[in-house]
């Protein structure tokens, strides 16, 4: 099985990811990241070559980050260690400090006991496929062992911080005075800098879930559970809640009633902003074919074309960097601004979520009615030949006849499992009963049709 998934390396620590492997990881990645001609061009002008590092403040990333800084001083890079910092963060600071590449340490919004590890190429941009594949490929080859002076030395970072949220504030069009923003930090890598450049930005702050201690990262809180963020916003009359997940590069919201906005309405008001300040090029957002149908009409409605992706925030970054589109994202909330970000960061979507709100002096509610919400049910169908889900006329035919039903008032999309032995139902439809009608009724055919 290969190493990488789609979103780096991730697994229980000290299951799957053990320190050897973060140790060996790190190696391999400074022999085919650290060589070639812009490398050697540095070598050439008597520079190291340079990697950050930062972790979210899950335990496991202790040991993970010192033995992904020890692989990477032993081959001879020199090591800015950021702390506990968002992913976006990380990006950020690799292009901000022209480094070579760099690392987050972190599982994102899975469970205390899970971990990962994410590889950035020069600019803080995530690695392709093939890039993944050569680095897996030289964790069984020759490891870079210099000695002496050669090898890498490991800093600490110590305005990593500061530089992240100088340039959060920088990139805002408008304060944030007068809105009242409850956070929650997911008890994760945004604790201490979320709350801050909010305040700094105007806004007055309430935090919950910013208390870390390295087990309850994500637990009950955060973008995957927002019913604590929901009842906080309206018990202390609050205009807005902020949800970001464990590395903060996603961010939910809820208005003043309560009620959630998801990643599609979000990207629905930015998009529809920056059409008309003239920021949005060429009138396009990209999203992934998991939105909603009501994300699409409402983007028609204002003369915006949607690109749809395969599910993935790296696809829609593909997409997006193909062509120079500046927004895109997913429905969970990885919403990506190109002009400010290489990766999702739900510090900066909430920011400029709010800005938005401060711009036009609507509420939340108001903003997000630009959008309706399709209802939508996914229904998993588990042990079942994933690889026959787009060649099964049986299956195909009933595709084919509950798309005809639903017309242009709904969507089917079936949808093969990348990692495991299931197939992915989504049905939309103008009413939840339909939706859900339709959705059976097709898992019923999968689950026949595709036994194993």
């Amino acid at each position: 099985m290969p190493i990488f998934g789609t979103d780096g390396v991730r697994g229980l620590a000290n299951g799957p990811l053990t320190a050897d492997l973060a140790l060996s990881l790190a190696q391999a990645t400074a022999v085919v990241l650290g060589q070639g001609r812009s490398a050697d061009a540095r070598r050439a002008a008597g520079k190291r070559i340079t990697a950050v590092v930062a972790r979210d403040p899950r335990v496991s990333g202790e040991f993970l980050s010192a033995a992904v800084e020890a692989g990477l001083a032993s081959s001879g890079v020199d090591v800015y260690d950021a702390g506990v910092l968002p992913t976006p963060a990380a990006a950020f600071l690799i292009a901000d400090m022209d480094a070579d590449f760099g690392v987050m340490v972190s599982a994102s919004h899975n469970p205390a006991p899970d971990n990962g590890i994410k590889i950035f190429a020069r600019g803080g941009v995530k690695l392709p496929d093939v890039v993944e594949e050569r680095i897996e490929a030289a964790m069984a080859g020759p490891k870079l062992l210099p000695t002496g002076a050669d090898v890498g030395r490991i800093r600490r970072f110590s305005d990593a911080e500061d530089r992240y949220v100088v340039h959060l504030l920088a990139s805002l069009p408008y304060r944030l005075d007068g809105i009242h923003v409850v956070l929650d930090c997911a008890h994760g890598a945004a604790a201490g800098v979320s709350p801050q450049t909010f305040a700094d930005a105007g806004a007055r702050v309430t935090v919950i879930g910013a208390d870390p201690d390295g087990w309850n990262i994500n637990d009950g809180v955060g973008s995957t559970h927002l019913e604590q963020l929901a009842e906080h916003v309206v018990r202390v009359g609050a205009d807005v809640g902020i949800a970001h997940d464990g590395d903060a590069d996603r961010c939910l919201a809820v208005d003043a009633t309560g009620k959630i906005v998801d990643g599609d309405q979000i990207m629905a008001i930015l998009a529809v902003s920056m059409k008309n300040r003239g920021e949005l090029k060429d009138d396009t957002l990209v999203a992934t074919v998991m939105s909603n149908l009501g994300l699409h009409r409402a983007m028609s409605a204002h003369g915006i074309h949607v690109e749809t992706t395969a599910v993935g925030d790296r696809y829609v970054l593909e997409r997006m960097n193909e062509r120079g589109f500046s927004l895109g994202g997913e429905q969970s909330g990885h919403v990506i601004m190109s002009e400010y970000a290489t990766t999702g960061d739900g510090l900066l979507t909430g920011l400029h979520l709010v800005a938005e709100m401060a711009r036009t002096g609507k509420t939340l509610e108001e903003l997000a009615s630009i959008m309706t919400v399709y209802p939508q049910v996914l229904v998993n169908v588990k042990d079942v030949d994933r690889s026959r889900a787009a060649t099964d006329e049986g299956v195909q035919d009933a595709v084919a006849r509950a798309s005809a039903q639903l017309g242009l008032s709904g969507r089917v999309l079936l949808r093969p499992s990348g990692t495991e032995q299931l197939v992915r139902v989504m049905v939309e439809a103008s009413s939840e009963d339909e939706a859900r009608r339709h959705a059976d009724h097709l898992a019923g055919v999968v689950r026949e049709r595709l036994a194993l």
